[in-house]
């Protein structure tokens, strides 16, 4: 569950990005979003090498996935913050 979670977090900040906000945040989280998506890929292909499932849909995933959305809006509340106060200071 958290692969799906980071995807979609990933493609959102991707949309916000080119669509409308041209932002080093913005910029910054789509990256990390991405990288926690490759990261994740990666982990399922090899369970399912292992001969689990593709995705695993249990709950502690949904916890782990929600753990890294927060982390992940919070690392870019921060460089938001960060970004105003350097535009204000100019």
């Amino acid at each position: 569950m958290c692969e799906l979670m980071t995807i979609g977090a990933a493609a959102l900040f991707t949309v916000l990005y080119f669509t409308r906000f041209r932002t080093r945040a913005v910029f910054a989280t789509m990256l990390m979003f991405w990288g926690a998506a490759l990261m994740w890929s990666v982990d399922c292909v090899h369970s399912y090498m292992e001969g689990e499932g593709l995705f695993d849909m249990s709950r502690e995933d949904t916890v782990l996935g929600a753990i890294i959305l927060a982390s992940g809006l919070a690392v870019f509340a921060v460089l938001a913050v960060r970004e105003r106060m350097l535009a204000t200071r100019a």
